[in-house]
């Protein structure tokens, strides 16, 4: 079996305004660098809204709709804004997620790559923020649990911001393992390492400023390996954002290509020790388009070998 690739082309319809670094192109250009990859290429699904409201209030999904503007452009807050295209790009990127969790869960693919946006770790419960308007890989984790009846899910989130919205939605659930290593100081200003939430189920890593490859691999080494190791998960989900490039201009991290190939590997060898190699990946964050295409296609290629 081969690696699924879920998208669609709605994804590419979320329109942000002129210079907004959540542009079109970010996905455009991930999947032009993969495209030569062998994957198994599947439309993604829309979400449901009983999907979705595993993690946001009744509320929040009306609201989103209720702004979706028929023409031009509407801000929803100081960074996130909606097209018309906007709420399908969201439906189909929370779908997305939930798509791959099925077809890994059910045997279809040994892993997954969700190449999809707008992102969303930054979704609270009532709240859209940070570009994201639904919390993605935390649908998908509700998913495999409450519909697949997993006991334990990891997620691993290496974007350079924290995912405060994975966290706002997931902590207080004892059978999630949330995982952030995010730059800090850094907006929005969450994760700090004494956020461990009520079960103790919240791990946050918080990188100093032009942390490099060998700092940012001693640290997952030494804090973020051991808790999965521990928790044993049955399914891993990733929230792949790759703005901790050393040239992304939203963060002050210094990755390379070659750390997040390192770390998917890591995380692909736990992920065949405890649950049978079960990968689902999201993308999320990355603003500089050359860095962002080398290191989401260095990442999908780890993948990739391992599903072979």
């Amino acid at each position: 079996m081969k690696t699924a690739l879920i998208t669609h082309p709605d994804c590419l319809e979320h329109v942000t305004p002129d210079g907004h670094p959540e542009q079109v192109a970010r996905l455009s250009s991930v999947l032009a660098a993969i495209d030569d990859l062998p994957l198994a290429r599947h439309a993604a699904e829309m979400a449901t809204d009983a999907q979705l409201a595993r993690v946001h209030t009744d509320a929040h999904i009306a609201a989103i709709k209720a702004a979706s503007p028929a023409t031009g452009q509407r801000q929803m807050d100081a960074d996130t804004w909606m097209s018309p295209g906007s709420l399908t790009a969201a439906y189909r990127a929370a779908g997305a997620a939930v798509q791959a969790v099925d077809m890994v869960l059910g045997g279809q693919a040994p892993n997954a790559f969700c190449a999809v946006r707008p992102p969303g770790h930054h979704a609270e419960r009532e709240q859209t923020m940070g570009f994201c308007l639904f919390g993605t890989v935390a649908v998908a984790a509700k998913h495999a649990l409450d519909h697949h009846r997993l006991s334990r899910v990891a997620i691993v989130d290496f974007d350079v911001h924290h995912g405060n919205g994975t966290q706002d939605l997931l902590q207080d659930d004892p059978r999630v393992l949330f995982i952030s290593s995010h730059q800090m100081p850094l907006w929005p200003g969450t994760g700090d390492p004494s956020e461990v939430g009520p079960h103790d189920t919240v791990v946050n890593i918080a990188l100093p400023p032009d942390t490099k490859g060998p700092d940012f691999r001693a640290v997952y080494e030494a804090e973020v390996f051991p808790r999965i190791a521990a928790f044993d998960p049955e399914l891993l989900l990733i929230s792949a954002g790759f703005d901790a490039h050393q040239d992304d201009p939203l963060a002050g991290l210094a990755l390379t290509e070659a750390d997040f190939t390192w770390v998917t590997e890591r995380l692909c060898d736990l992920a065949a020790e405890h649950c049978d190699g079960r990968v689902v990946s999201c993308l999320e964050g990355g603003y500089n388009l050359t860095a962002l295409a080398k290191c989401a296609r260095a990442h999908v290629k780890v993948l990739e070998e391992r599903s072979r």
